[in-house]
């Protein structure tokens, strides 16, 4: 899972339509939405610092040091926070997808349903 891989999922689900009205299907979530100013513009700063990015810099995450951060926000017209920011946010959605390929998702509701049988 790589920058390329992230800047595609970006692209699904901005297909899939307007991100606050996707956001609003979930239960529990809509009352609280509503107020709340969410537009598919929240990913052009995202896309930018992505494709601020050399193809090495996407495949190899790991070789983002302090210089090359410096570069990618000047050339995305953004700052270096943010550019940390998405590269946090990366890290997180990455080890929830090594997670998943690794069989994750299916041992946790394998202990979801355990634990659900015990229950009754």
């Amino acid at each position: 899972f790589d920058f390329n891989d992230f800047l595609a999922q970006i692209a699904q689900i901005k297909k899939m339509g307007n991100l606050k009205d996707l956001v609003s299907m979930i239960p529990g979530v809509g009352k609280m939405v509503k107020d709340l100013d969410i537009s598919n513009d929240a990913f052009k700063g995202i896309e930018a610092i992505i494709h601020s990015m050399t193809p090495e810099e996407r495949a190899k995450p790991s070789i983002l040091d302090g210089s090359r951060r410096k570069r990618i926000a000047d050339g995305s017209g953004t700052s270096v926070a943010e550019v940390n920011r998405l590269i946090q946010q990366f890290d997180q959605v990455s080890k929830v997808m090594r997670k998943m390929q690794g069989g994750g998702l299916g041992r946790m509701q394998a202990k979801m349903q355990k634990k659900n049988k015990k229950r009754r």
